[in-house]
């Protein structure tokens, strides 16, 4: 007795495929673009903060941008 394992995606017509990707890539673009976006705020209303309170978050006035990216570990920057 023979047996064969047929793919899931084999009994799907071409262009199905071809649509999941370009709604995925087309969801990467609007992430993007949110993401920017919610970045710009942050840094803006960082960048709004006194010294003190920078310092009192462990950001420094010069790495706003990085640490909003995620560029700047917190425990690394914190002054004591």
């Amino acid at each position: 007795m023979t047996t064969t394992t047929i793919a899931s995606t084999a009994g799907q017509p071409a262009s199905r495929n071809l649509s999941g990707g370009f709604v995925r890539g087309l969801g990467n673009v609007v992430n993007g673009i949110v993401t920017y976006f919610a970045n710009r705020e942050a840094i803006k209303t960082l960048s709004e903060l006194d010294d003190r309170a920078l310092r009192d978050i462990g950001i420094e006035r010069g790495r706003i941008e990085a640490a909003v990216r995620g560029g700047v570990d917190p425990e690394f920057g914190r002054i004591r």
